[in-house]
């Protein structure tokens, strides 16, 4: 599907374009939305906190959408510096949501607004953070919503390539194998894992007949990392990949909720394509890089 604007109307920053998500979306345009000129933006491109800088730059590119994947989004840096999660994920969302007023503003939350109680998690399911990480989001969640055109999307574990090589949890896992490590999963969190190729699919897809509110976007299979590392572990026989399953109960630090699966109904009804579970992907997909 791709999207019907013209040049003139078709500017599109993608922020934090060097991260997994970001990256799959930038790469992915010429295919889901070539009518769009795509300004990729990466740390070294725009400091997001840089409030000044990038009101500078808005009215110089004019936009006409943002896609805000950008964030400080790895729960322990969060939890050890909480005004930098701030900044970055609370204030520099909220300038930007401001400046994209009139403009189309897609925001990419977190299953992690959830405490983990429930699981299999609605849109209307009402939210309890409980790191510094999942606050930040939910704050930022509440600014963006104010305007009732801007999009949240909240997501779950993405894989994929990542021009780190080190931002997928399946880059972390097949890195630690690599170094002979043994994996401590847990055989008691429960996640919505999902390939960050159809995350990407499913934003162009989003953006072409935008609506405003909170929409999950994830996999269609509720996973423990045990069972998430079994899965991977079959692509890599060379790594001899080794794990141990452990409980969440033996996990000492931040808090971390048990269980934020997530449903994605709604989205799916407005797809035109059946978002994947892990299994799934990992089935049609023997070739992509994990």
């Amino acid at each position: 599907m791709s999207l019907d604007v013209t040049a003139e109307e078709g500017r599109v920053w993608v922020t934090g374009a060097g991260g997994l998500i970001g990256s799959y979306i930038v790469r992915l345009a010429p295919l889901y939305a070539p009518n769009f000129t795509i300004i990729p933006l990466s740390r070294a491109d725009l400091d997001l906190t840089d409030l000044a800088a990038v009101e500078r730059k808005f009215k110089a590119d004019r936009p006409r959408l943002i896609i805000h994947c950008a964030a400080m989004s790895k729960t322990p840096d969060c939890q050890a510096n909480p005004a930098g999660a701030r900044r970055i994920n609370i204030e520099a969302t909220a300038r930007l949501a401001e400046l994209a007023g009139a403009a189309d503003f897609i925001f990419f939350s977190t299953d992690l607004v959830f405490d983990g109680r429930k699981g299999n998690y609605v849109e209307t399911d009402p939210i309890n953070p409980l790191s510094v990480y999942g606050e930040t989001k939910a704050a930022a969640e509440a600014m963006v919503t104010r305007n009732a055109r801007h999009i949240v999307l909240r997501t779950s574990l993405n894989s994929g390539a990542s021009p780190s090589g080190k931002s997928g949890y399946n880059e972390q896992f097949r890195s630690a194998w690599a170094e002979g490590k043994t994996l401590r999963l847990f055989d008691d969190e429960y996640r919505s894992p999902i390939s960050a190729a159809a995350t990407a699919r499913a934003v162009w897809e989003l953006a072409a007949r935008p609506r405003g509110g909170i929409w999950h976007l994830a996999g269609a299979e509720r996973l423990s990392r045990v069972q998430i590392g079994q899965l991977l572990a079959v692509r890599h026989p060379e790594l001899n990949a080794r794990q141990e399953s452990c409980s969440l109960r033996e996990y000492q630090g931040a808090p971390r909720p048990a269980d934020t699966s997530l449903n994605c109904s709604k989205l799916q009804e407005h797809l035109t394509f059946r978002l994947p579970g892990l299994t799934e992907w990992l089935q049609e997909n023997p070739d992509d890089w994990f």
